[in-house]
């Protein structure tokens, strides 16, 4: 898959992965749907669900460490910031040949466009909040969160996945 293809599907993923609403209810499940599909794959990693300014669900797994949970703070203020995947704009500034320094002026320590946050989108109210998780290799971080929100969503996750990167 390539730098534009890789482009679309980010704005697929976007334009349809949207919820009804977002409270306490739903990032439990959607924070719970994550924790199932890491415990029952043996994935060390940390999940976040919040709305902006407010942490909803949250937990680190075995093996995990603070850094996991300062990526999850990283990559969840770009989403807070761009309203956009945490991959996706980091793609974005991968095809201008830029980055967040330069583009936007915005440090490292407190932004990553790592892949693994994805904007919680709300039909009719935007981006309201972020699911984040860190701990996997970005483009399986990032998948990972797209199937518990196709799964959340009754949506197909085959069609929705990114698929291998291109070299």
């Amino acid at each position: 898959m390539g730098l534009s293809e890789d482009l679309e599907k980010f704005a697929a993923q976007e334009r349809e992965l949207r919820l009804p609403r977002l409270d306490a209810q739903i990032a439990w499940e959607l924070g719970t749907r994550i924790r199932t599909l890491a415990t029952d794959r043996g994935l060390t990693l940390v999940i976040d669900v919040r709305r902006f300014g407010q942490q909803l669900f949250f937990a680190a797994l075995d093996g995990t460490t603070p850094d996991n949970a300062e990526w999850v703070r990283r990559k969840s203020n770009v989403v807070a910031r761009f309203h956009r995947s945490s991959y996706a704009v980091g793609m974005t500034l991968k095809m201008k040949a830029t980055t967040l320094l330069e583009g936007y002026g915005l440090p490292v320590a407190d932004y990553a466009v790592d892949g693994g946050s994805f904007p919680l989108i709300v039909e009719n109210a935007g981006s309201v909040g972020s699911v984040t998780v860190s701990g996997l290799p970005q483009r399986d971080d990032h998948n990972l969160v797209v199937e518990a929100l196709c799964a959340l969503l009754g949506r197909d996750f085959e069609a929705m996945r990114m698929g291998p990167e291109s070299a």
